[in-house]
């Protein structure tokens, strides 16, 4: 007893003497005659918790008034996530945080009464990126994980950011060098979907009975309907399950990206010029202009409320445009500034942004290089990513050095990351155009 005195007087970290303390405050109530009990009555507090930040699995202690020493009574959540409750006295618990809970409030009920935090805990992620396909270099051949290959850098000019997937996890890729359109499905495996390797023209068809001559961009609809946009033939081809490729619209102007909103089926599409608009194809051969005068539009998605984003290459911003109403606004970056900066929405910098993403939680993915050649010299080889609500910005994972690394977070690199991508579960794709793979990025 006076070793573990001892050892507490030290104070050798805050987080070692809360634990002790924890567990003392447990001992004595145990040995008083009237244990402390929680009053439905009376409200209940939270003042502090540590650590305030952490992964998967990270304890946490919460100290408080009027918590409950009977832990099937009490609930602590951080951005909707359960916590697991392994011990607590009316003053103090412990807890467990659970993978990919993200940043934010605690919030612990008990009965009726709830408490919610005034500090944010702040999730560590670890992001581990891998390749998914590729072999490195520009060809074409199908085949399983890097045995593929595909060939996006065979012209420096290439500028595709044609990456998607669906809700059966099946990664669809514009080929550009290869005039078709590919699939990967969830054991990695790569094979054509629609499309001709050997041949750049324009037909509709099923699988290498279709042409494409320059596909730049792909979308898929609840459905599972691939949508593609090719500059070199002006059109927008939707193509089946199955790999039957029929045209759906003819592009206003050059098409170079294209996005499903899935609140209405509506397929729309954007031609990287300036002045460049967006157009809506609400069924075939139904085309409208929505929104106009952008200078050099890139990536285009919609959130699950059919808000649509907008990356804009030739303003190095991210725009905003409310649905319904098509209300546009800057959420990040600062209007005609380069640079890779991280930071609060309107001190953050963006160096030509392309691709774009949008996930469950309305976090916005940015793969950031969208310089005509998609060059190493560009300051941003990474992907960027903008919180929701705040628009925050930091990178998600690698940084402004290109090469090639499979690694965590940082560490990885990237060379001409032009396309992104993020499922259901929040797993992100890359399109690496100067590596000629498609990469993955795991956050846990």
């Amino acid at each position: 007893m006076k070793t573990f005195i001892n050892i507490l007087a030290k104070g050798i970290n805050q987080y070692l003497f809360a634990g002790a303390l924890f567990i003392m405050i447990a001992f004595v109530s145990c040995k008083k005659e009237k244990v402390p009990a929680h009053d439905p009555a009376s409200p209940i507090s939270i003042s502090t918790f540590i650590p305030a930040q952490g992964s998967g699995g990270t304890e946490v202690l919460i100290s408080g008034t009027n918590f409950s020493t009977d832990t099937s009574q009490i609930s602590v959540t951080l951005n909707g996530f359960k916590l697991k409750v392994i011990g607590a006295n009316t003053k103090q618990m412990m807890v467990v945080v659970p993978k990919k809970a993200g940043s934010g409030p605690i919030v612990v009920t008990i009965g009726k009464g709830t408490a919610t935090s005034t500090d944010n805990f702040t999730y560590q992620y670890t992001r581990t990126v891998t390749t998914l396909a590729g072999s490195g270099k520009a060809g074409f051949a199908n085949g399983k994980g890097t045995d593929a290959m595909f060939d996006f850098s065979g012209q420096s000019w290439y500028r595709s950011c044609g990456v998607t997937v669906d809700d059966n996890l099946n990664v669809y890729v514009a080929d550009p060098g290869n005039h078709c359109i590919r699939k990967i499905d969830t054991a990695g495996n790569v094979s054509t979907l629609a499309g001709n390797p050997q041949v750049s023209g324009y037909a509709d068809g099923k699988g290498g009975a279709a042409n494409f001559s320059l596909p730049y961009d792909v979308a898929v609809d609840a459905q599972g309907n691939v949508y593609s946009v090719d500059p070199g033939n002006y059109d927008i081809r939707k193509i089946s399950p199955d790999g039957t490729a029929t045209t759906w619209a003819w592009g206003n102007q050059s098409p170079w990206s294209v996005a499903v909103d899935k609140t209405t089926g509506f397929v729309y599409y954007s031609s990287c010029s300036s002045p460049g608009n967006i157009y809506q194809v609400s069924a075939q051969w139904t085309t409208k202009q929505v929104i106009s005068g952008l200078n050099y539009p890139a990536g285009i998605k919609f959130d699950k409320a059919g808000n649509l984003y907008v990356s804009v290459n030739g303003d190095q911003v991210i725009r905003k445009f409310s649905a319904g109403n098509w209300n546009g606004s800057i959420i990040a970056g600062q209007l005609g500034v380069s640079g890779y900066l991280n930071g609060a929405a309107t001190t953050a910098k963006f160096a030509y942004p392309w691709g774009i993403a949008v996930d469950n939680s309305n976090n916005i993915y940015v793969a950031g290089n969208g310089t005509w050649d998609g060059g190493s010299y560009n300051p941003d080889q990474s992907i960027r990513f903008i919180q929701a609500n705040t628009f925050d910005v930091s990178t998600f994972a690698g940084s402004g050095t290109a090469g090639y690394a499979d690694a965590i977070g940082g560490s990885a690199l990237f060379s001409g990351p032009t396309g992104v991508a993020v499922d259901k579960n929040g797993t992100v794709y890359v399109l690496d155009k100067n590596n000629n793979r498609i990469r993955k990025i795991v956050s846990e």
